[in-house]
């Protein structure tokens, strides 16, 4: 992934990471509302050693003392120490519950011992602390004092130096600190959830990911409008609309299509259902059709027609009957609108529509109908299901495919494209349907204009009948 895939990974997930990062932040103060504050205090003991007023003799008591630091700290959470404090406060704990509380360090090239003790009564805390100090200095000068000299006196001397004080703010829970990590955590889950979650989705968001799977151009995209199926026929019905003007756009790029190839007869297809084939290539075929060309819309999914429904025509007769000789074009194909646009149902549904698809009676349809249309367009079945549109794609010669951005997967787009290479079908290009019109998989607006609005102006098609 790019820096600019991060971003709009953050941008499309903004309400999960932020619900993450109120979580973390929410569940670290709750956790430290219910812990039970500690207070700690610490008292400071000093070592020293007698023998000798000369400067090497203060020097090797002075290192004497900082070799003797360290195992003195250590002897502070000893038994020998914390039962004489246990038996002078009255403490009901053991020596090793005492130890849990006590720690004591000995500060790098220093004679001093720091004795802390953290407890949930700031002050025992204090009166811990120093009678563990003053318990120390006692075990210290009984061990230092060598029994075979006679002498009563210990060379080492530990003096408390700094008495506990009574805490008055706890030292834990850290409450900002808690909330600090509490929404890290929050936040790096979440982003890391929106990451995982965008790298396992196997759906065609954008024209990137078709870009991944095919060299195929991609023609345009036909913007989302959540009232598509209470009216289809949005170049009709609502010529004004972002929608409308994508299928304007597609009819634009249309026209620069195959320029090589001397029929404009195109296969209008998908890799499932439910991509908007069939109200794309209607529209398309309006839009057309308000330019100018004389356009025949040809409903060859013989198994699932719907282009007559979306048209308001009579679909008893039409493709079928022409294949099996029961019709002539003159006789079924019904002019539609005040346009040049013209239409031929699917008829009676066949048992065998792969078989009518490839026969030599379509061949021949398909050279009469680039004779007499300026552009044909053939909407068939889905690609993946059945293999009509394979078939009728070879027949016809150039093929569009319409994928539907949040729907299809990118393994069924690619599996439709091998359908049609199998039958060395050539695709002229893809059409995105349902694409959204804002967040971070928006349709580029400013590229294909789909902002612009006409106000007043007359669109191509009301400027011709004038």
């Amino acid at each position: 992934m790019e820096l600019r895939d991060y971003a709009r990974i953050l941008q499309k997930s903004w309400v999960l990471i932020a619900v993450l990062l109120f979580v973390g932040i929410g569940a670290a103060a709750g956790f430290s509302i219910l812990q039970t504050p500690k207070y700690s205090s610490s008292a400071k003991v000093f070592v020293s050693t007698s023998g000798g007023s000369s400067v090497s003799d203060l020097q090797q008591g002075n290192t004497f003392s900082q070799q003797r630091v360290k195992t003195y700290a250590d002897l502070a959470t000893t038994p020998i120490v914390l039962l004489p404090v246990i038996a002078e406060l009255g403490l009901d704990l053991s020596s090793a519950d005492l130890a849990a509380m006590v720690t004591a360090t000995a500060p790098l090239n220093t004679t001093l011992i720091e004795i802390g003790v953290t407890n949930v009564d700031p002050a025992l805390a204090s009166q811990i602390a120093t009678a563990v100090s003053e318990s120390l200095t006692k075990v210290v000068e009984k061990i230092e004092t060598p029994a075979d000299t006679g002498s009563t006196t210990s060379p080492v001397k530990l003096t408390l130096v700094q008495h506990a004080e009574v805490p008055q703010v706890p030292v834990s829970p850290n409450i900002p600190l808690n909330i600090a990590l509490g929404g890290l955590v929050g936040l790096v889950l979440g982003i890391a959830i929106a990451v995982l979650r965008e790298a396992s989705d196997n759906r065609i968001r954008s024209e990137r990911d078709v870009e991944a799977i095919t060299d195929a151009p991609i023609l345009g995209g036909i913007v989302f409008d959540s009232k598509a199926a209470e009216r289809p026929l949005i170049v009709h019905d609502d010529p004004r609309s972002p929608r409308a003007e994508s299928f304007r756009t597609l009819r634009t790029n249309l026209q620069y299509l195959d320029v090589g190839r001397e029929s404009r007869s195109f296969v209008i297809t998908s890799s499932i259902q439910s991509e908007g084939k069939s109200t794309s290539a209607v529209n398309l075929a309006i839009a057309l059709a308000d330019a100018g060309s004389r356009v025949l819309l040809v409903d060859a999914d013989l198994r699932r027609p719907k282009i007559h429904e979306y048209l308001g025509l009579e679909g008893a007769v039409g493709l079928t009957d022409l294949l099996i000789g029961r019709a002539e074009p003159e006789d079924v194909i019904q002019p539609w609108g005040q346009r040049d646009l013209f239409v031929l149902p699917a008829g009676t549904i066949p048992p065998n529509p792969s078989e009518l698809l490839g026969s030599d009676a379509l061949l021949k349809l398909v050279s009469e109908f680039n004779r007499a249309f300026d552009v044909v367009l053939f909407d068939s079945a889905p690609l993946l299901p059945v293999t009509d549109a394979a078939i009728l794609a070879r027949t016809v010669g150039g093929t569009i495919v319409v994928c539907a951005a949040g729907r299809t997967h990118k393994n069924q787009l690619r599996g439709a494209f091998t359908a049609l290479a199998n039958v060395d079908a050539p695709v002229s290009g893809v059409v995105l349907t349902m694409l959204p019109t804002k967040g971070p998989d928006a349709y580029g607006h400013g590229r294909y204009g789909y902002g612009y609005t006409y106000g007043d102006a007359l669109l191509p098609g009301e400027i011709a009948s004038k």
